[in-house]
């Protein structure tokens, strides 16, 4: 996942509707062309069963895992899941439930592959970052790995992650901040992310933000390897070149975070 916008390749952002449709387009060539799997599992050291759509690392995971405090039976949402590789890990970790959502169809058909696949039980659907379809506070903690930014209303996905979780449960995102918000060199998305103001606006407490600088020297080999590839004529290849040349080109202008914050 790009650290910007979800754009197409010429970098340009797209409606909420034509979004979902090319990220369904998107998923679908992963499933065809391994090699980018293979990369990127490479250099964030994932397993080859987990299937990632964004950029949290094994260390990372393990770190999110810890700060979400699942206890076993308790329902982990895991917002903007894409193919469902981070939820159904951790979920396996800590015997917790997992429910998925995510705006591509696409996405979420990979997902219950992947968890018949691996033999786990998970519940995965089609919704947005604002409308997840759960119960107020239903869920024991609400995962958002890289994705609050996609939000076309992020002030609305941050009240709906307050109001899906039982008192006391914790959200843990992560993201990419800019480090000058006015810089126009940075994707617009991302321009307007802050966590911290947008997790307290919607009633959070304890909530904190750290930066995550030893997560980015496996970012920055991967895109390097990216920008490097020959893509010929594949598209999911093309693609991922193309990303890592945008991201590179502004990698020095974002700081990479990770936010906890209590219900």
């Amino acid at each position: 996942m790009a650290t910007g916008a979800r754009r197409d390749n010429e970098g340009v952002e797209k409606p909420p509707s034509a979004l979902a449709q090319y990220f369904d387009t998107w998923y679908a060539g992963m499933a065809e062309t391994p090699v980018k799997d293979e990369i990127q599992q490479r250099h964030l050291g994932l397993p080859p069963g987990l299937l990632s759509t964004s950029l949290l690392s094994w260390d990372g995971m393990a770190e999110v895992t810890e700060t979400l405090q699942l206890s076993p039976g308790a329902t982990l949402l895991d917002l903007a899941c894409g193919r469902g590789g981070y939820g159904l890990e951790i979920a396996a970790r800590t015997d917790a439930r997992l429910v998925g959502v995510d705006f591509s169809a696409e996405a979420i058909h990979q997902a219950r592959q992947q968890a018949r696949h691996l033999g786990r039980t998970a519940a995965f659907h089609v919704a947005d970052l604002a409308a997840p379809g759960l119960g107020t506070g239903s869920a024991g903690a609400v995962l958002c790995v890289d994705a609050i930014q996609f939000a076309p209303r992020p002030d609305a996905a941050y009240r709906e992650l307050r109001r899906v979780l039982a008192p006391g449960g914790q959200a843990v995102l992560t993201c990419w901040e800019p480090l000058d918000p006015g810089d126009e060199r940075v994707p617009d998305r991302l321009r307007r992310v802050s966590l911290r103001t947008g997790l307290a606006a919607a009633g959070f407490t304890d909530v904190k933000v750290r930066e995550r600088a030893s997560w980015r020297a496996a970012e920055r080999s991967m895109w390097e390897e990216a920008a490097a590839l020959d893509p010929g004529d594949d598209p999911a290849l093309q693609s991922f070149r193309n990303e890592g040349v945008r991201s590179l080109g502004t990698f020095t202008l974002v700081r990479r975070v990770m936010a906890t914050a209590t219900a």
